[in-house]
């Protein structure tokens, strides 16, 4: 079968490779679908944390099954898609119920080999049922049910403004599951392509351009209480450090982007706001179950995201591109 591997920052390569085998426990997709994810285009970039070289990127994945063991419910030819984060079972945080941090965890395109690929062979316990939504629905649950476990963490109350920094795939996921728990939304970008997108597509009714007086911005949308959650979803270390100071006394700040270095910030003012500050990593099966029954019952469209289309024959070539903003990359998908 065909491979793409990413065999240094800024170099990817076609291989060829042995298409899996059965073995117990296991079973066997073809891969149809693979979402790009912020994970992939920063390990391209060489700015991923966790991350080593050479690697098979691709853990945004759709794909049918042709061969199971173990996978009691599932059937032969059923679409589906699966929990990309491989948990042990057994450490201390797979025994208190949060396998999305398992001491030894295992993201698939992360710390093993991932989804770019003809078939993809995985433990038949992270399979999840389709449930009828098409390949590329299936596609976008996971970078949802990132955005669905950030809201869970966050706890949002009916009402309150809940500010989400980066107006990604991740970031207008994480828009939707709070708007879903009845959150009062803001978005807020340095791109205003992007927040656009949020308005038109999202009717997300506050948007902020945080390179234009953002601190005022929000004193305005909030009435002067500045917003009770705030969460980030950019990965960029300087707007995590810049958003301390747009939480409101007594709020949450939800950090879900991911950057390599240090943050930083003042010890008085986070003091005297009894502010929370929480990570969120991953997502667990009651998640991507609440994604999926949210785009069945139609409270979610994610397909809107997907901007650029391609072949995998085609992904090597077009793969650089979608770093440029230039080009409006909202959600890559590629075609298999």
């Amino acid at each position: 079968m065909k491979t793409l591997v990413c065999i240094k920052p800024g170099e990817l390569e076609y291989q060829e490779a042995e298409a899996p085998i059965a073995k117990p426990g296991h079973s066997i997709l073809k891969i149809r679908r693979i979402g790009i994810c912020g994970t992939d285009l920063h390990a391209f970039e060489g700015t991923q944390p966790y991350f080593e070289y050479p690697r098979i990127l691709g853990h945004e994945l759709a794909g049918d099954l042709v061969d199971m063991d173990k996978a009691s419910g599932f059937v032969i030819g059923e679409a589906v898609t699966i929990i990309p984060y491989f948990n042990c079972g057994h450490c201390i945080a797979c025994r208190n119920g949060k396998p999305n941090c398992c001491v030894t965890i295992k993201v698939c395109g992360v710390h093993i080999d991932g989804g770019m690929v003809g078939y993809l062979s995985v433990p038949s316990e992270f399979l999840v049922h389709g449930n009828g939504l098409s390949h590329d629905q299936l596609a976008l649950v996971e970078p949802l049910a990132i955005g669905a476990h950030a809201v869970r963490r966050a706890a949002i109350q009916p009402g309150e403004f809940v500010l989400v920094v980066g107006a990604g795939p991740i970031g207008l996921g994480t828009m939707e599951s709070a708007r879903i728990a009845g959150g009062e939304v803001i978005a807020m970008d340095i791109n205003e392509a992007r927040l656009a997108f949020c308005r038109e597509r999202l009717d997300v009714l506050h948007t902020v351009n945080a390179s234009s007086e953002p601190l005022e911005q929000l004193k305005r949308i909030t009435r002067g209480d500045m917003p009770t959650v705030v969460i980030d979803a950019t990965g960029s270390r300087k707007a995590i450090m810049d958003a301390f100071q747009y939480m409101a006394h007594g709020g949450r700040y939800v950090l879900v982007g991911l950057q390599k270095g240090e943050i930083a910030f003042s010890h008085p003012e986070f003091h005297k706001r009894e502010a929370t500050l929480m990570s969120s990593r991953n997502a667990t099966r009651e998640d991507f179950e609440r994604v999926i029954d949210s785009m069945k019952k139609g409270l979610i469209d994610p397909t809107t995201y997907i901007t650029h289309r391609v072949g995998f024959d085609r992904v090597k070539d077009e793969f650089a591109g979608w770093l440029d903003p230039a080009n409006g990359v909202i959600k890559a998908m590629v075609e298999l």
